[in-house]
């Protein structure tokens, strides 16, 4: 681990951390997953959904995975204007589906399998968080997702990642998503701190993680690398306290604040 965090680079990055003169003290790093640990992939949902369809429902695929689609893009205009959570089962649910048995566990390892391309951790990820685990602060991961925890933490697992983290809280186990404060002040008690104040919020998406995390007292860092379409934005951009151009930067960024931490 020690060589891991000697060869992430160190170097300030010139326009990310703001003049601040003096900070609280900084406890713990949460972090977004997809689009922020993992890099931003542009996908078809229908394609997605088609997997899973063909596998369920042969003859009829084309039909289900448009209703499918529908369920999602319901759920998710629900959580950008209400914050209320789903999951994977409530969205086959409503398009019909029983989500159990044999067949849906087939069509799941194809749905899964679909998606796997999209999960891989950001390289920068592990040395980053090995970096910040050696200054003593907490690492935890908030993301808005319809998954169960059991398949994120094998995706975490599979890369290095799972055991570096500290407390994890994923939208499909809670009533609230991204930027509801619940959704904050959960992962916040989930790596062990109690004032959101001493926590730092790194994400891609200025309406769920910036303005999420900032209006409960969080600093944030915003990683500029998605392309967030528009019926995906929420009714505000929240401006960030720093920006990583790149997941290594956040290193700097906090080392910054770290220095100018008052206790």
């Amino acid at each position: 681990m020690a060589e891991q965090a000697a060869q992430l680079r160190v170097e300030q990055p010139t326009d990310a951390v703001p003049p601040i003169e003096a900070v609280p003290p900084i406890e713990a790093v949460i972090f977004d997953w997809g689009g922020t640990l993992t890099p931003w992939h542009p996908i078809d949902p229908h394609e997605q959904w088609l997997a899973y369809a063909r596998v369920y429902d042969a003859h009829g695929a084309q039909a289900l995975a448009t209703r499918l689609r529908a369920a999602e893009d319901a759920a998710w205009a629900a959580a950008r204007d209400h914050h209320h959570s789903t999951s994977l089962a409530t969205i086959l649910a409503s398009a019909g589906v029983q989500p159990e048995g044999a067949l849906h566990e087939e069509a799941l390892v194809a749905f899964e399998s679909g998606w796997e391309r999209h999960t891989f951790t950001d390289p920068e990820a592990v040395p980053l968080i090995v970096a910040l685990r050696a200054r003593g602060l907490r690492i935890g991961i908030l993301s808005n997702t319809v998954w169960e925890r059991a398949h994120h933490e094998r995706v975490l697992a599979r890369d290095g990642v799972l055991q570096l983290v500290d407390g994890a809280v994923y939208s499909s186990e809670i009533s609230w998503t991204k930027p509801h404060p619940e959704a904050f002040l959960a992962a916040t008690a989930a790596v062990g701190v109690s004032d959101p104040a001493r926590v730092v919020f790194v994400g891609d998406r200025p309406f769920d993680d910036i303005h999420g995390a900032g209006a409960v007292g969080m600093r944030t860092i915003l990683v500029p690398h998605s392309d967030i379409p528009v019926e995906q934005r929420g009714h505000t951009d929240g401006e960030p306290d720093a920006v990583a151009h790149r997941l290594s930067d956040v290193l700097a960024i906090v080392d910054g604040w770290l220095s100018r931490s008052v206790r």
